[in-house]
């Protein structure tokens, strides 16, 4: 049996083209970035009650932040604009726009994963998506982009991250 097995990977490896496959070296969001953006993004927008998440690139929370007083609900919707961001490779504001006008996109909503609301970036590094932020609790979809673009720009020299977040 452990012959046949050896055998049946031998054959596998040599109609791969015989080269292992080697590991992708790719960014990622590390623990003190995550906290460098949530902490921006909670100094660049000093209305009372939001809060700030940050996902690195596998959708996996990494840093979350309240103010004080915040509801529950924002934490979590910070968290969900994040994941949709990073996801969608997308603010979620454009898909927001793209689920109430485009057929094909607003199936979108369904997905309980996602927030389609306002406030989440995609986090990037060049042309490669390494994260997501996400917003909740500013005072509006609008304020919460703003408040999430602000901390981003703030960081974006020190830390390589790309601010064009128009898609």
């Amino acid at each position: 049996m452990a012959l046949r097995l050896a055998s049946l990977s031998l054959s596998l490896l040599l109609m791969s083209g015989g080269v292992a496959a080697a590991p992708l070296p790719r960014l990622d969001i590390a623990l003190p970035l995550a906290g460098d953006l949530v902490d921006a993004t909670l100094a660049a927008c000093q209305a009372q009650g939001r809060g700030a998440a940050v996902a690195d690139r596998g959708g996996n929370l990494v840093a979350l932040k309240r103010a004080d007083g915040v509801g529950p609900h924002n934490t979590l919707a910070a968290q969900r604009k994040a994941y949709t961001a990073l996801s969608a490779k997308t603010p979620t504001r454009v898909l927001a726009e793209r689920a109430r006008t485009e057929p094909d996109t607003a199936n979108l909503t369904s997905l309980p994963e996602l927030l389609l609301l306002g406030g989440g970036l995609p986090l990037l590094s060049g042309n490669e998506v390494i994260g997501g932020i996400g917003v909740a609790g500013s005072g509006g979809a609008a304020m919460d982009e703003a408040c999430a673009a602000r901390a981003i720009a703030s960081l974006a020299a020190k830390l390589s991250i790309q601010t064009n977040q128009t898609n």
